[in-house]
């Protein structure tokens, strides 16, 4: 009977996180003719949110269709699915995957039964094979398993440029070396100048640094160099102008190098780098108690060895 009480009650729980996910508000912005963004939550992944935390979207070509990162999760791609289909009847064509971090592509799955070709970094489908299990495993605990979604490993594989035509709009795409991820991509419409950034791209929340501090300068470098109009970037407002947009991000990852290596050059230790590095930027991010320290602690164990 307690068995039976226990599973009840965990079935009850799982239905209202469900409907809880199915009441949020899910408003698509187009930033620029065709281009359609959902901006995501500034918080953490939740059951509250359904992990509905990155930007994500759409692009609209005159004959078929590209989403850009697919959600957080299956119920947020899902979601997400819906959203497009109010906007056009037009195929899917390709689900054009960022990098692998569950908050950007947990959704995939939601899109399979349209057939889409799934695009990602040349390096994504060994991020999928070393780390896909453990965040799968984590969102379903978060969300549950029905909810949580599950990774699909790209088949159009970029390894340093590509591009397609969604019908008199050709979308470029390029991957990065090692940045923010070591599989990061990013997207830019020809039409309306306009640049995906993914996660390169952090305004008003945190960056986090999963990959390299040096890498990411000299990718925001290659990237300011883009003739873009608006940057969408991985987390904050739909779309931002470039490449003043990156001016407040860039700031963030030099102060972390400059304090580091001064800390470094005294004798410093790590434990003293994540108490007191970058803390004059706290006022300046959202979430940066969360990341900061762990930033700090990613990037002096690679300064150390610069």
């Amino acid at each position: 009977m307690k068995r039976r009480e226990a599973l009840l009650t965990g079935l009850a729980a799982l239905a209202a996180r469900a409907a809880r996910a199915e009441s949020l508000p899910f408003r698509l912005t187009e930033v620029a003719p065709g281009i359609h963004v959902r901006q995501g939550a500034m918080a953490e992944a939740t059951p509250e949110n359904a992990d509905a935390i990155a930007n994500t979207g759409c692009i609209i070509g005159d004959s078929a269709i590209a989403v850009v990162d697919p959600g957080g999760s299956l119920t947020d791609g899902e979601r997400l699915l819906a959203a497009i289909r109010a906007l056009s009847d037009r195929p899917i064509r390709y689900v054009v995957q960022t990098h692998f971090h569950p908050d950007h592509c947990f959704g995939a799955a939601a899109f399979l039964p349209d057939g889409p070709v799934f695009v990602g970094h040349a390096r994504m489908p060994g991020a999928i094979a070393a780390r896909g299990e453990y965040y799968r495993q984590r969102l379903a605990d978060s969300l549950g398993e029905a909810q949580a979604g599950r990774p699909v490993v790209p088949t159009f594989l970029v390894a340093v440029e590509s591009s397609f035509d969604l019908g008199n709009r050709v979308l470029d795409l390029r991957a990065h070396p090692t940045a923010h991820t070591d599989n990061d991509l990013t997207l830019f419409d020809r039409r309306t100048a306009t640049l995906w950034a993914g996660d390169l791209l952090f305004v008003d929340r945190v960056p986090s640094i999963d990959g390299s501090l040096l890498g990411w300068l000299r990718v925001l470098g290659d990237l300011e160099a883009v003739p873009a109009a608006r940057a969408v970037p991985g987390h904050g407002p739909p779309s931002v102008p470039w490449p003043a947009g990156a001016a407040a991000e860039e700031r963030y990852l030099r102060v972390l190098e400059r304090e580091i290596r001064d800390l470094q050059a005294r004798g410093g230790t790590i434990e003293e780098a994540a108490a007191t590095v970058g803390v004059e930027e706290r006022d300046n991010w959202l979430l940066f108690d969360d990341y900061n320290g762990r930033n700090v602690t990613a990037a002096f164990a690679e300064l150390e060895w610069d």
